[in-house]
């Protein structure tokens, strides 16, 4: 399948055949691209302004010039390509997604789940030291057959088909997707919005989730007072710098929970706009150490993540996941503390509180670490892999 069948209506009832999926974006598509990009007509920066407005004009511009001059997508598109990739239709949608079994035969499945704005691009630096341990220097016992999906209505998948895709059906989904590939007892890691969506595939499946990963877990307060006053003068601070970045970082949350439409008119029409979009996460989430996005991450990765957007024309779709989550009672209600074991890995953005997570989450191992941002396995792949190695190992021992 190729991306000009994005569009293309889904089919009214799930076909469980899981068919091979090969990238390949139509020439005419790039060339669109860059005439977009040559033809954008730019805002001035204002005097004495820098990022903490937005994306600077002065920077936005010489990276949109890169990405339709140098930049290389059928490079990236073959990288992609050389993976094994499938589709499949799951409860009316398509689920794309990566799976790279370990040559281990005695492997743990293991599922990644990617968050916006990510996609599958962000685990492209872990599929080797996970799946083949011994040739990165490690132990064999640690291998794992990887699953990585394209969210429903991301990426590769396409942009969803209807209404109603809350982070619990997507879970169930993604559910189905590992009993449809047979794997009776797996585990699970996600990040951002794959830490929402991981846990619940735990509740829903506890029988079968040996344990779930977690990066970028926003933990709530519970409203408990006891709670309140056994924070720690640490927990205090980033409890607070949490309030901080929801009064300051949050706009982009509340335009794609409250108006996606919208948004999704402007993202779907200009690239720049769309790189904008996402470029500043990469500047404002990644570790504070770098100064620029690419201080933190590859530029060919980050745009090749944006491309992915851009291509698959799910700027929109994805958008319209943060109204159902922001319109979702069950998400939102009291939930009974979780069974399955579960791993937090907090990097130097995370607003994690244990004593929080603690109270819906069994959580079995907590980790801190002070390299490395929202954008874990782009910025430590090293330090998420060694801690995702060590959870399932206790798990498994």
């Amino acid at each position: 399948m190729t991306n000009s069948d994005m569009t293309a209506p889904r089919p009214a009832s799930d076909d469980t055949e899981i068919r091979p999926y090969r990238i390949e974006i139509p020439q005419d598509d790039l060339d669109d691209l860059r005439e977009r990009l040559a033809r954008t007509r730019w805002t001035p920066d204002l005097p004495g302004t820098g990022w903490e407005r937005g994306v600077p004009t002065s920077y936005l511009r010489g990276l949109a010039d890169y990405w339709g001059g140098e930049y290389d997508w059928r490079a990236q598109e073959k990288a992609l390509n050389a993976l094994p990739q499938f589709i499949t239709t799951i409860d009316g949608t398509d689920v794309h997604f990566l799976h790279v079994r370990s040559a281990e035969p005695n492997a743990t499945p293991l599922m990644l789940l990617h968050g916006w704005p990510g996609s599958v691009v962000e685990f492209l630096d872990l599929i080797g030291p996970l799946t083949d341990p011994v040739g990165h220097g490690g132990d064999r016992a640690d291998a794992f057959h990887l699953v990585i999906p394209s969210l429903p209505g991301y990426g590769f998948s396409g942009p969803l088909p209807d209404t109603g895709w809350t982070d619990g059906r997507t879970a169930a989904a993604l559910t189905e997707l590992m009993a449809r590939l047979g794997y009776d007892r797996y585990g699970v890691q996600g990040g951002d919005v794959g830490a929402f969506i991981a846990p619940l595939m735990g509740r829903a499946a506890p029988e079968r989730v040996i344990g779930v990963h977690a990066n970028a877990l926003v933990t709530f307060p519970t409203g408990d007072p006891a709670d309140m006053a056994a924070l720690t003068g640490a927990e205090r601070d980033r409890l607070a710098a949490m309030k901080e970045w929801q009064d300051r970082s949050g706009a982009y949350m509340q335009i794609q929970g409250t108006r996606p439409q919208t948004i999704a008119h402007a993202l779907l029409d200009s690239p720049a706009g769309q790189l904008a979009w996402i470029v500043e996460k990469f500047r404002e989430w990644t570790d504070p150490a770098a100064e620029l996005p690419e201080d933190a991450v590859d530029r060919d990765r980050i745009l090749t993540d944006v491309s992915v957007y851009w291509f698959t024309r799910t700027a929109g779709s994805a958008a319209h996941t943060y109204y159902e989550r922001f319109n979702d009672p069950s998400m939102w209600a009291p939930k009974e503390r979780s069974t399955v074991p579960t791993a937090v890995a907090v990097f130097t953005t995370d607003f994690s509180i244990r004593r929080f997570a603690d109270k819906v989450h069994n959580v079995v191992r907590w980790s801190e670490f002070e390299r490395g941002g929202h954008f874990a396995a782009l910025e430590a792949p090293d330090l998420l892999a060694a801690d995702i190695k060590e959870f399932f190992r206790t798990l498994l021992a």
